[in-house]
Formats: C-alpha cells, structure tokens, sequence
C-alpha cells in the first residue's frame, strides 16, 4: 500500500480536477487570448510562435490578463477518462471508498466519455481529436483549433476503449475503432527505401514526422486489432514501428525527431517510446520489439534520473524539471510490467515530486522547475490530467 502521504497527494489532486470540472488553461494556449486575435500580428507565424513561447515560459500566468479562456483539452479527458476507469476496475484498492464509489466513479466515466465526444473533429475518415487552441509549430507549420493530431487521437481512444471494458456501451467502442481509419487513411507517411514508415503527427503538409507520434499510431492500431482483428490495420503498424527501431541509436536511446531542431532525448517522450512499444507487442504478439525495449528501457533508467529521485528533463541536462518526466516514470513502469522490481525507485521520485511539485493545500502540480524562475502554473491537461493518471496505475500495482 502506499503511505498516508501518497494517498493525500492523490486525493487533493483528485479533488482539484473535479473542482475544475476537469478545465483549464494549457502550456500552449496562447493564440486562444482574445486580444492577441483582434492584433494584426496574428496572420504573421513568426509572431504566433513568440506569442506562444512567451506565455509557455512565463513564471507567471497572464491568461486572464489577455483573455485566455479555460478549456477541456482532448487528450488530457481522454487520460482523466483511462484513470477514473482505473479507479473503477479497482475501486476499493484496500481504501474503503476512499477514492469514490463504484456509483460516483462510474457517473465521473460517463460524463468524462461525453465531454470527449463532444471534442471530436469532424471531416475525417474516422473518429480523432485535436487540441483547442490555434497552434504554431516551430517547424513552420500551423495548427488550427481543432486540427486532429495522431497524438490526441490515441489517448482519446484510449480512453474510450478503457471505458468500453468497464462499461460495456457499445457506442464507445464503435468510437474507438473507427479512430483507426484516421490513422491509416488520413495522416502521411515519411516512406524509407525498407518500405517501412513515419505516421505525420497532423493530416498536414510538410515534415510533421516525430517517433513518439509515430509509435502511438501503431500502439491505437494494435489495440483496436485486439477488439477487431481486422488484419489490414497489422501491416501499418508494423511498418511504422519497424522505421521507430530502425531509428534508434546504440545506446538504446531516441531522438526526438528527424529535423536537426528536433535531435534532443529527453526523458518523457522516451518513455512514450517504450510504452508504445510494449503495448504494441501485447496486443500483436510481435515480438520483434524486444531488444529495443530492454535497449532503451536501460537507457531511461540510467540517464534520466537522479541518486535522490529528482527527473531530469534531457539525458545530459537535468533542468528544466517537468512534470511530464516523474509522472511518465510511473506510467512506464506499470505498463512494462515493471513496477515491483523498480518499487523503491518508482516511489522515491513519487515523494521527490509531491515534496518538490506539488501545491500543498490545492492539492495541484506544477509545470517546471527551473533554477532561477520557476513555473508552477496548475495546467490541466499537462500537469495535472498526466499526474491523476500515474497515481492511478501504481495503485493498481500496489493493490496486487
């Protein structure tokens, strides 16, 4: 079980998003400011993208100053929706109700499926989500409110499919499966001379190619097989996975991208790596994955964290700390399966993160830690939606 400590911070954090009604502002949200969409600035890229950053780096939050609404964000309800059925699965997890009953948890998984219907984008091939807000790549593209991203996508499906096994309404999983067409039919593909290839990120012009985007297309096709076994959706994925292995280096590690701005490793999105990967061999069988999860699972331990629990953000920099790189340390160690053999570590950087990032009475966690100014923003769907989600599967774990 975990110690009275943990569970509080649990608690106070479950008890912040239902206050909320799980809606909030977002690291990225600047373009949704009213006043910066009646300036002329607002047609030119170059601005869009300093605007952006600008509020993104900020210590201090000027949204209300500018007009910058709260929101639900698609990905960060679709992670709400996968932990409150977590909690579901395993309601009493030693704790007498303490986390809610069957009857409110399931309520809270009904209204969360709803919210996220109503987020879904509209013109595809399949079900599929964006974010809700404009937004400015740095690589030059831009992103309209609402423009589906294979990212969104998955953990929306994800959840539904989650709801689906705990609910058993149909309408969840018919969801969830047709997000498989947007997949296969809608986002690019980066073709290597192998035959295998990168899922784009958007259904967008130009190089939106990144290999955690990538893998988290085949990992929602892998799943959606488990439900359908509908064999023509094993083939892409395979193939996008095969160009994600070829791309790792020696060591174990990843890049995060294929563009000379985007040949930095960093700790969360090598995780997602991991993740993918694993869960694409769990519902596919494939296990040509193997030796590059145990490659870069020994990466990951070893680079990205400290002797006394602190995460690091990059393999050879520690700052800025982001909330992302703990709660994704939990995330992955319960989906490979890991956690008992990684306990005492797992929770040694749980406490190093409720001492260091989280707010005491509110019960909400920061964004980042830096050494001078620090931003501790209660963003929704970054901090806090990723944070809920991670204290929900290790209390499955700790509940075995």
């Amino acid at each position: 079980m975990l110690s009275k400590k943990q569970i509080s911070s649990c608690l106070l954090l479950k008890n912040y998003c239902e206050r909320h009604n799980f809606s909030g502002w977002d690291p990225y949200d600047g373009l949704n400011s009213k006043l910066f969409q009646n300036l002329p600035l607002k047609n030119w890229d170059l601005a869009r993208l300093a605007w952006i950053q600008g509020f993104k780096r900020l210590p201090i939050n000027l949204r209300s100053l500018v007009l910058v609404s709260k929101g639900h964000n698609a990905k960060g309800i679709g992670l709400f929706l996968s932990a409150y059925c977590n909690l579901y699965k395993r309601q009493n997890y030693h704790y007498d109700n303490l986390f809610g009953t069957s009857i409110e948890l399931m309520n809270r998984i009904i209204d969360l499926a709803s919210i996220l219907e109503s987020l879904k984008s509209t013109g595809y091939s399949g079900a599929c989500w964006g974010y809700n807000f404009d937004w400015q790549a740095r690589g030059g593209l831009f992103f309209p409110a609402g423009t589906p991203n294979v990212v969104a996508t998955t953990f929306a499906t994800f959840g539904l499919l989650d709801a689906y096994d705990v609910t058993g309404n149909q309408k969840y999983l018919d969801t969830a499966i047709s997000s498989a067409h947007f997949v296969t039919q809608d986002l690019n593909r980066s073709i290597r001379t192998d035959g295998s290839f990168l899922f784009s990120y958007a259904p967008l012009p130009g190089n939106n190619n990144v290999y955690n985007a990538s893998l988290l297309g085949s990992k929602l096709l892998a799943r959606v097989y488990s439900y359908t076994c509908a064999p023509d959706i094993l083939d892409p994925a395979a193939k996008s996975v095969q160009a994600c292995l070829s791309a790792q280096e020696v060591d174990g590690s990843w890049n995060y991208g294929e563009l000379t701005i985007q040949n930095w490793k960093d700790s969360y999105h090598t995780g997602f790596n991991l993740v993918s990967m694993y869960e694409y061999r769990k519902f596919t069988g494939d296990d040509s994955v193997n030796v590059a999860i145990n490659k870069g699972l020994h990466f990951y331990l070893n680079n990205f964290f400290l002797d006394d629990g602190t995460p690091k953000y990059y393999h050879n920099n520690t700052y800025p700390i982001d909330i992302h790189s703990p709660a994704q340390l939990l995330v992955t160690l319960s989906r490979l399966n890991i956690y008992d053999k990684n306990r005492d570590f797992a929770l040694k950087v749980l406490d190093w993160t409720i001492a260091n990032m989280q707010h005491p009475s509110q019960g909400y966690f920061y964004y980042q830690l830096k050494k001078v100014l620090s931003s501790k923003i209660p963003y929704m769907r970054w901090n806090q939606a990723w944070m809920l989600y991670a204290f929900t599967l290790i209390l499955e774990q700790e509940s075995k």
